[in-house]
C-alpha cells in the first residue's frame, strides 16, 4: 500500500507523520516543487529579510527524521498532473502510483501580467524568493510593494531599517482595512508613514518600466511613476491546482469551500488552500 502526498508543506509533514501515528504502514512518499525539505513559510517575511541572515533553511524535520518515519521524499519535482482512474500523479515525464492520495499543494502569489522576465520583480512565498529580496535590499534596492498587506508591510519594514526608500503600491483606501478594519488600518497607515514609508493609497499600477530586462520603475495609474530597483507584489494567493486541471478532482475543489459536500474520489484528500474555491484569497480548511 502507498500513500502519496503531493505538497512539501507543512500540511504534508502533518499528513505523514498523522497517517504513521494512526497505523499506517504502507510506503509513504512526500512529493514536493521545491527543492528544500518542508520548512516553516512565516519566517520568509520576518527573521529572513533581516541583515546578516544566513541563506541557510532550517527544515521543520531534517532528511534522518523523515528516514526514520519511512518518507520518500520527491524534491525539486511539482506534480504536473494526476490519473485518478490509474492511481498515479504525473511527475514531468514520469509518475508515482497510489492508493491513497493527500493533495497540499498550498497556494501560488498572483503575478502581475507580463512581467515574468523582467528581473527584480518576485513575489514572497518560497525561499528563493525571501534570499532574493534580502539579497536585493542588502544591496540598497529602492523597494516598491504593490499591496499593503502584512506581507507587504513587513518587506516595507525591512527597506526601512536600512534607511532604504520604501513605497507601498495600495488600491484600497485604508492599507488592511479588509482584514483588520478601517481604524486598525488607519493606524497601520500612520505607523508606515511614521517610519519614512511612501504610502500610495487609493491608485493602482498600469504597468512597470525596465532597462536592460531589469525593473527601473512602477507607473501608476494616476500617471506617476515611482523608480525602482526591486518590487514585490503581494496582491494575494489563489490555490495551487493548475495541475489538476485535467483531472476529476478539478471540479471537486472548486466546490470544497462552498455549501455543497464534496465528492472526493475515495482515499483522495485535498488539505489546506487547494480545498477552497480557485477565486479564494483566504485560508482554507482541511477537508476529511
Amino acid at each position: 500500500m502507498s500513500l502519496v502526498i503531493v505538497g512539501a508543506s507543512l500540511a504534508g509533514l502533518l499528513a505523514a507523520e498523522s497517517a504513521r501515528r494512526t497505523g499506517w504502514g504502507g510506503q509513504i512518499t512526500l512529493i514536493g516543487a521545491e527543492e528544500h525539505l518542508p520548512y516553516d513559510r512565516p519566517p520568509l517575511s520576518k527573521a529572513q529579510l533581516d541583515q546578516g541572515t544566513a541563506d541557510d533553511l532550517v527544515p521543520l524535520r531534517t532528511q534522518a527524521e523523515l528516514d526514520e518515519l519511512g518518507v520518500t521524499t520527491l524534491l525539486g519535482t511539482p506534480a504536473t498532473g494526476l490519473d485518478t482512474a490509474g492511481r498515479r500523479v504525473i511527475v514531468g515525464d514520469t509518475s508515482v502510483a497510489y492508493d491513497a492520495l493527500v493533495i497540499a499543494t498550498g497556494a501560488t502569489p498572483y503575478r502581475l501580467p507580463g512581467t515574468d522576465n523582467i528581473a527584480g520583480v518576485t513575489g514572497l512565498r518560497t525561499h528563493a524568493e525571501a534570499v532574493a529580496v534580502r539579497r536585493a535590499l542588502d544591496a540598497g534596492a529602492r523597494t516598491v510593494v504593490i499591496g499593503a498587506g502584512f506581507i507587504g508591510s513587513e518587506i516595507a519594514s525591512a527597506a526601512r531599517k536600512r534607511g532604504l526608500p520604501a513605497t507601498i503600491v495600495e488600491r484600497l483606501d485604508v492599507p488592511l482595512s479588509r482584514s483588520l478594519g478601517p481604524e486598525p488600518g488607519a493606524i497601520c497607515a500612520d505607523l508606515h508613514r511614521a517610519a519614512g514609508t511612501d504610502l500610495r493609497l487609493g491608485v493602482g499600477v498600469s504597468g512597470l518600466e525596465s532597462t536592460g530586462g531589469r525593473v527601473t520603475g512602477v507607473v501608476l495609474d494616476d500617471g506617476t511613476t515611482v523608480p525602482a530597483d526591486l518590487v514585490v507584489v503581494g496582491i494575494g494567493v489563489r490555490p495551487a491546482t493548475a495541475w489538476l486541471e485535467e483531472s476529476a478532482i478539478a471540479s471537486t475543489t472548486a466546490t470544497a469551500a462552498s455549501s455543497v459536500t464534496p465528492r472526493w474520489p475515495p482515499r483522495h484528500r485535498v488539505s489546506g488552500q487547494p480545498a477552497t474555491s480557485p477565486t479564494s484569497r483566504t485560508a482554507a480548511s482541511t477537508v476529511t
